[in-house]
Parts: structure tokens; sequence; C-alpha cells
């Protein structure tokens, strides 16, 4: 790790102990895991330790991980005629464990100059559940109504939990991995009612085909600048 990645990770430790998970990518970016009984306990010490001052809230996005680290698509091996690119659609769905919804917080610290992401999972069960950090970071209340109403995950103590995005009397929560790409419902305004009326969904649904991954020796490193590569100069 890199120094300040590293003095971060020292910082985190302190204030919050053993409740943080650390987390370091390739890209030097630290996620810290929190389980979900010490959102608020742990939010409040990144926003108020001295050493960490994490004041601003910049997003909340909700995942699901259903289906996580499958693939359905050939990218790389794919043949150039056929059927292989298709996608198997006739697969069950997938989950490791018990745990399907997780939210995500990018907090900056502005006095630090530092970025921290922290995710905890949702409570298990039929609606997944976390509790509200609108006490914590006001701004996480538009947030957390676009988590609501895309991934149907609820946060308690929310002071006004309604849907944003979708239109009344919408069903279901579209960022969903097994909501239907082509939804459930169409809109359309009747000219004989006079008012917007909804109805099944007339669309056919069809298998998009991905951008198959090619190997482009135009573009090979070991090519460049030599005659006849992509940086060799057409002579005149």
């Amino acid at each position: 790790m890199s120094a300040a990645t590293d003095s971060l990770a020292n910082d985190l430790r302190t204030a919050c102990g053993a409740r943080l998970a650390l987390h370091v990518s390739g890209a030097e970016e630290i996620t810290a895991e929190v389980a979900s009984a010490d959102l608020l306990a742990v939010a409040q010490l990144l926003r108020d330790a001295p050493a960490l001052q994490f004041a601003m809230l910049i997003d909340v996005a909700g995942v699901d991980y259903l289906d996580y680290g499958r693939t359905e698509w050939q990218t790389e091996q794919a043949t150039g005629t056929g059927f292989s690119r298709g996608v198997n659609r006739s697969a069950a769905h997938t989950l490791r464990g018990d745990r399907r919804y997780a939210v995500a917080y990018q907090l900056l610290s502005l006095t630090r100059n530092r970025r921290l992401r922290l995710r905890t999972w949702c409570e298990a069960g039929e609606d997944p559940a976390i509790d509200s950090v609108t006490g914590i970071w006001a701004s996480a209340a538009w947030f957390e109504r676009e988590a609501f109403d895309l991934f149907g995950i609820l946060f308690r103590g929310h002071p006004d939990l309604r849907r944003l995005l979708t239109d009344y009397g919408f069903i279901g929560h579209p960022f969903r991995k097994d909501f239907p790409l082509i939804g459930n419902v169409e809109v359309r305004y009747d000219p004989d009612l006079k008012r917007v009326v909804y109805e099944p969904v007339t669309i056919e649904p069809r298998t998009l085909v991905p951008r198959v991954i090619r190997h482009d020796n135009r573009y090979d490193a070991a090519l460049l600048g030599h005659p006849g590569g992509a940086a060799g100069g057409a002579g005149g």
C-alpha cells in the first residue's frame, strides 16, 4: 500500500477497531465493510473522529449480488458466426450464501483530502432493510429514496421514504437482477378514455448481443514502433 492508503487504514482501525473490515483494491482505494448492526455507530465515528472527518456523503448506491460472478456471455472465445454469443436464459438465478443486497456509501473528507467507500449488507428477508444515515449525513435523504425505488431497500428511520424516479403505481424495482428488461407494463394515452392507461407489455423479448473482444495486432504493444506496426509510418 502507498503511504497515504496505509495512513488512512491505520486511522480507521484506531477509530473503529474490529467493527470495520478493510479491503484495498489495486487502485489503492479502501473499502470498509461494516455489519448492519454497527452501521450508525461507525458512521458517526467516520464523521466526527478528528483523524477521519468524513463530513461529506457523496453518494449512496444499492447493489444486487444475485448471479454475482456468473458470466453468460462468451466475449473472448466467441466464434464469428452462429449462436455461441447468445445468452443462456434457461439458467436459474444463483446466490452465494444468504446475502443478496448491499448498500455502498461514498465518503469524502475535505479536511483530510481522503475518500472512503463504506459497504454494509442488508438484513436478509423478503424485504431488504438497513438503518437510514440521514441523521448523520442529511444528503442521504434523496440517495436512499433512489435506492428504495430502484432496489426495494427499506431504510429504517428515513423521514420521507417514497419512490423518486418511477411513476405512481409502479410495480417492482427495476434495478433488481431478476426484474425483466422489458418491464411488466407499458403506458400510453387513451384518447377515448382521455387518460393514461397501463397495459401488459407488447414488446417481444430478444437476445442482446454484446461486443465481442478480439485481439487486433494493429494495437499490439510489441509491434508499436516496428515496420508494419500501427506506429510505423507509411513511406512517401
